[in-house]
């Protein structure tokens, strides 16, 4: 999964151009399509002396190029850190960024912007490329000492500072963790100062990748960049099974995929009738069993009624469930209102409607899964004994 820049460490993308090279990270999900890169500034107007760079993993910071470097998207350049230097690839340059950090709620004279020292040098690269290879290691081994202190906590990745002077450990915990004893044997070990960072299970998933149920890479690790709340209405509004298993993701979360069409489905269901409101026949009660939103048909099915009140726990009469559209719906529930009561739901359905036939067959699957269920004769066939004897080559005896 990606380029060997990408903070997955795969190896080198078949569909990277540079083969790896690139630092786009393989399978571009942070790069940014600066669509003002065209956009001549006014004379007298110096360009803005603010970026944006990526680090590994989701992280972005903002740093100020004070020394006026020309510098473009996917440069290496060596940046301020708390008692050291980082190393990250520009992502972002000019006017957008401005707007990035207007989106963020971040002030232009912010005190915490740091500053770039310089373009990042050989020397640089090779100690980063050190500390990167330090990373597997140390994070196994974290997961032992975790595991020997009986914290109940999951590392799921480490990042190493690009001077190879600080680790950040990113964990993921269901209540509050006391790692002080952790941190004392990690810094005694290796030697570096130790940050513990706590994170969702969303962002354990997309730091960590794979391949979901659509057989698609996930989309927290190749797009999505923001999680927003998902909720048990959403498969609801969309008439699915609320199955845990088939609803969440790889993160024991809810799906994001699950928001994907909601609005779609709410903007049809505005036109549907209340799902508690029955259809009240002179064959009796009607109660809605299924709901086809965008072919606008709602299923009905007759029910036991008692004091010609509609229960909550009536059984129905029987197994046939009618196909109704949505504006008949509305034209039976008008003349119930009114005291009408119609003879039988079968003379609104839209069963009488011509079915499209796709002329698409597969041909892929044309066997029947019946013959998996076909017993067998029960004959086996006997197997010749093998000549005994040291010598397996050896001929048989010949009968006398």
């Amino acid at each position: 999964m990606g380029c060997g820049t990408c903070s997955t460490g795969g190896g080198v993308s078949p569909g990277c151009k540079n083969n790896g090279t690139c630092g786009t990270s393989g399978c571009n999900k942070f790069n940014v399509h600066n669509w003002l890169s065209d956009i001549k500034l006014p004379n007298g107007v110096a360009p803005f002396d603010i970026v944006e760079i990526r680090f590994k993993g989701s992280r972005k910071e903002f740093y100020r190029n004070k020394d006026k470097m020309e510098l473009k998207a996917g440069d290496l350049v060596t940046v301020e850190a708390p008692q050291g230097h980082d190393i990250g690839h520009i992502s972002l340059t000019g006017e957008l960024v401005r707007f990035q950090m207007r989106r963020k709620g971040i002030p232009e004279n912010h005190v915490d912007i740091k500053n770039i020292y310089r373009f990042a040098r050989e020397s640089d690269v090779d100690v980063w490329n050190k500390a990167k290879e330090r990373e597997f290691e140390t994070m196994h081994r974290t997961r032992s000492l975790a595991l020997e202190l009986k914290l109940d906590m999951k590392v799921s990745d480490v990042e190493f500072q690009g001077d190879g002077k600080k680790a950040t450990f990113f964990y993921t915990a269901d209540d509050r963790v006391d790692f002080r004893e952790l941190i004392k044997r990690l810094a005694a070990e290796f030697k570096v100062r130790i940050e513990m960072k706590q994170i969702g299970m969303r962002q354990e998933a997309s730091r960590l990748g794979g391949i979901g149920s659509c057989g698609r890479e996930l989309c927290c690790s190749t797009w999505l960049s923001d999680f927003k709340t998902v909720s048990t209405s959403a498969a609801r509004y969309q008439n699915l099974a609320l199955n845990p298993v088939k609803l969440a993701g790889q993160c024991g979360k809810l799906k994001c995929c699950l928001n994907y069409e909601l609005d779609a489905y709410i903007d049809e269901l505005r036109d549907f009738p209340d799902t508690n409101i029955g259809l009240q026949t002179e064959k009796g009660w009607a109660n809605q069993v299924k709901t086809d939103i965008f072919k606008r048909t709602i299923w009905y099915a007759y029910a036991r009624r008692r004091n010609d009140k509609q229960d909550e726990d009536s059984l129905p009469v029987d197994d046939a469930w009618v196909p109704i559209s949505v504006d008949r719906v509305k034209e039976i529930i008008d003349m119930n209102k009114k005291g009408i009561k119609p003879i039988d739901l079968k003379d609104f359905s839209n069963l009488d409607e011509p079915v499209k036939q796709s002329d698409y067959s597969d041909v892929a699957i044309q066997d029947s899964v019946s013959r998996m269920y076909q017993k067998s004769s029960g004959k086996k066939k006997k197997r010749k004994k093998k000549p005994q004897g040291n010598n397996s080559n050896a001929p048989a005896p010949k009968a006398k």
